[in-house]
C-alpha cells in the first residue's frame, strides 16, 4: 500500500461514508450562511429607507409651520387674500406631500396685560379653528404682557410604505410661536373667507 493510499484512508473528509459523509462536505457553506442572513439585511435596509422617508415628512411639517408663522408675523393685517397666499405657500413647502392631507391652523393669541392669553382670531384648513376669546395655554414667557403672538400649527398623518418591516405610520405635528414684526397685534380683516384654495 502506497503512502498516498494510506493517507487517503486516514482522512475522513475525502472518504465517502454515505449519508454520514455529508457532515464533512463544506461546499456551499457560504451560500447557506448568506441565505440565512440576507433576509435580515434586507429588513434592516428597508427599515432605514422607511425611517428616512418619515424624517423627510417630519422636516416638511416643521418647515411649513415655521414658514407660515413667519409669513403671518410679517403682515400688518391678515386678509382673505393673505390666507390664500399662505395656503399656496404651504402647498409648496409640503411637497412632495399633498397639503390637502395636512391640518393647518393659524391663530393670533393676545394678552391684554392680565396674564391670560386669549384667541383674537383663528383660521384653519382641514381642522377646527379655535374659538375667538377662548383661553389658550402657551409656554411661559412666549406671549408678552401686554402683547401678542402668532401660533402656526401643522399636523400630517404619515403612512409608512413598508409597514411590514417597521410601522412608522403616525401623526407628525409641529407648532411655532412668532411675535408680530410690524405691529403689536395683527388684526384679521375681511373675515368670512376660508383658509384654503380658491374654489
Amino acid at each position: 500500500m502506497s503512502l498516498r493510499q494510506f493517507a487517503h484512508r486516514l482522512n475522513p473528509r475525502t472518504k465517502w461514508r454515505g449519508v454520514r459523509g455529508l457532515r464533512y462536505d463544506e461546499r456551499g457553506v457560504s451560500a447557506v450562511e448568506f441565505a440565512l442572513i440576507a433576509p435580515v439585511l434586507v429588513l434592516i435596509y428597508l427599515g432605514c429607507v422607511e425611517l428616512s422617508f418619515m424624517m423627510r415628512a417630519d422636516r416638511r411639517v416643521t418647515s411649513t409651520s415655521a414658514a407660515l408663522g413667519d409669513l403671518t408675523a410679517r403682515l400688518a393685517s391678515v386678509t382673505d387674500a393673505d390666507l390664500t397666499e399662505m395656503y399656496n405657500a404651504a402647498s409648496v413647502m409640503m411637497q412632495p406631500y399633498d397639503v390637502d392631507d395636512a391640518r393647518i391652523r393659524l391663530t393670533s393669541i393676545v394678552d391684554d396685560g392680565d396674564g391670560m392669553p386669549k384667541v383674537a382670531w383663528s383660521e384653519a384648513s382641514n381642522t377646527t379653528p379655535l374659538a375667538n376669546g377662548s383661553a389658550v395655554t402657551v409656554p411661559a414667557g412666549v406671549v408678552p404682557s401686554p402683547g401678542s403672538v402668532i401660533m402656526a400649527e401643522v399636523e400630517f398623518d404619515y403612512e409608512g410604505n413598508f409597514a411590514v418591516v417597521v410601522d412608522t405610520s403616525r401623526t407628525l405635528t409641529d407648532r411655532f410661536y412668532l411675535r408680530p414684526r410690524r405691529v403689536s397685534e395683527i388684526p384679521r380683516d375681511d373675515e368670512g373667507g376660508s383658509f384654503g384654495p380658491v374654489s
